[in-house]
């Protein structure tokens, strides 16, 4: 592969990359808070329903890559207190505690801090306006 092509794309497959994440993470809130598409729902104002809260707003907000550095860092805060909550107590290995999911968030998120939400996204298009 070319080194021009990789460079060029490295922040769009950043975006990308984002937007998977953020949908994923969604998907969990939607099923916690609106009982889609499962239908179940835990009760207001426990754990799992302010977990399924967080996922449902900071994965909108990763997907749509607005506000992305302050919601990725509470989405992998989110998911390493998961991590360690539920799922390290059962085991020390990921494949055996059903945790090798909160870990990928944790760190994919924690990734997110840093890099930025790439080209496509909302505080992409915030930045550029404002610089013009």
């Amino acid at each position: 592969m070319p080194r021009e092509f990789e460079t060029e794309w490295r922040p769009r497959a950043l975006s990308v990359l984002r937007i998977a994440a953020g949908l994923t993470f969604l998907c969990y809130g939607t099923e916690k808070i609106l009982g889609f598409p499962a239908g179940r729902t835990p009760e207001m104002f426990t754990m799992s329903w302010t977990a399924g809260v967080i996922e449902l707003v900071t994965g909108a907000l990763i997907a749509l890559g607005l506000l992305t550095r302050p919601a990725a860092f509470i989405a992998s805060g989110t998911m390493a207190a998961a991590y360690f909550i539920a799922h390290a107590p059962q085991s020390v290995f990921p494949s055996v505690n059903g945790g090798a999911g909160a870990i990928l968030f944790c760190f994919v998120f924690f990734y997110l801090i840093f890099a930025g939400p790439g080209p496509w996204s909302i505080d992409a298009l915030r930045a550029r306006r404002a610089g013009a």
